[in-house]
C-alpha cells in the first residue's frame, strides 16, 4: 500500500465540556478516494474544518507527506495543497465561472485583473477533468445547474495543485443525471494523483467511488477498511453502533 498522503492520529477536539472527537486516526491516500461517514454529530464536520485550518485540533498528530505538521489557520492548510468543497459551495451567483474560480486569488500584470490569462487557466483545468456540461466559462453561476455548479466548485479546488481535496457531501439535492456527472468528475481526481476524502450520507455513492470507508461513530473512528471486504449493511451497523468492527484498519 502507498505511503499515506495525510495521516491523522490521535486527534482530539472540544467545544467546552462536549468532547467531540476522541482520538481519531484517519489516512487519505494520493489517487484513491476515502469516504467518510458518520450519522449527524459524528463528528465528520469538525474533523474536516479541522484538516482545513478552520478549527485546530486540540491534541494529536497531522502528517503530511509523513512529515508532521501544524494546521492553524486556512493559509497552513492551503499551502500544503488542502482544498475543501464544502456543502454550500461558496459561489457567487452574480459572477461568472471564470471569477468564481480565482475568487480571492486573481491573476494580476501591471496592477489591473489578467484576464485572459484566467479564463485560459479556468478552461484548462475544466478540460483536464473532462468536463463537458458547461458551454462557455463566461457563464454566469445563476444560469448554472446544481451539478454544474458543483463541477465549478470542484474545479476551483484543483486550479493551483491541490493534493488533497475534501468533499461534503458532494451529490446532496442532485438528481440521478447530475449526480452520475459528479462521481465521475471525483473518479477523475484521483485518476490525476488527488487524495480525495469525501464525506457523503449516500452509501450508494460511496460504494461507487470510493477505494476506503472511514466509519465515525460519536466522535470515534470505529472502522477504516477497504471498500471491495464490507457492504453496505455491514456500514450501516458500523454507523448505527448496532456492528462493531473487529477486522484490521487500513
Amino acid at each position: 500500500m502507498a505511503q499515506p498522503i495525510v495521516e491523522l492520529t490521535d486527534i482530539t477536539k472540544s467545544f467546552g465540556p462536549v468532547s467531540v472527537l476522541k482520538g481519531v486516526s484517519l489516512k487519505v491516500y494520493p489517487g484513491k478516494i476515502t469516504a467518510l461517514v458518520g450519522d449527524n454529530g459524528a463528528g465528520k464536520s469538525t474533523l474536516i474544518k479541522g484538516l482545513a485550518g478552520v478549527q485546530p485540533y486540540d491534541s494529536g498528530t497531522v502528517r503530511f507527506d509523513n512529515n508532521i505538521v501544524g494546521l492553524h489557520n486556512p493559509r497552513e492548510a492551503t499551502a500544503l495543497g488542502i482544498e475543501v468543497v464544502y456543502q454550500d459551495l461558496a459561489l457567487c451567483d452574480n459572477l461568472d465561472i471564470v471569477r468564481n474560480m480565482f475568487l480571492g486569488r486573481e491573476e494580476t500584470e501591471w496592477g489591473t485583473l489578467d484576464e485572459g490569462q484566467m479564463e485560459r487557466e479556468a478552461s484548462e483545468t475544466l478540460r483536464s477533468l473532462s468536463v463537458r456540461t458547461v458551454k462557455s466559462v463566461r457563464q454566469k453561476v445563476s444560469s448554472l445547474s446544481g451539478g454544474q455548479r458543483q463541477t465549478v466548485a470542484i474545479a476551483r479546488s484543483v486550479l493551483k495543485d491541490a493534493r488533497v481535496v475534501i468533499l461534503d457531501e458532494p451529490t446532496a439535492a442532485l438528481g440521478v443525471a447530475q449526480t452520475e456527472q459528479v462521481l465521475a468528475l471525483v473518479k477523475r481526481l484521483a485518476e490525476k494523483g488527488v487524495g480525495v476524502l469525501m464525506i457523503s450520507h449516500n452509501l450508494v455513492d460511496v460504494f461507487a467511488v470510493a477505494d476506503y470507508i472511514s466509519v465515525l461513530y460519536l466522535g470515534q473512528m470505529v472502522a477504516s477498511l477497504e471498500a471491495t471486504q464490507t457492504t453496505s449493511d455491514d456500514v450501516v451497523g458500523y454507523i448505527t453502533g448496532s456492528k462493531t468492527y473487529t477486522g484490521v484498519n487500513v
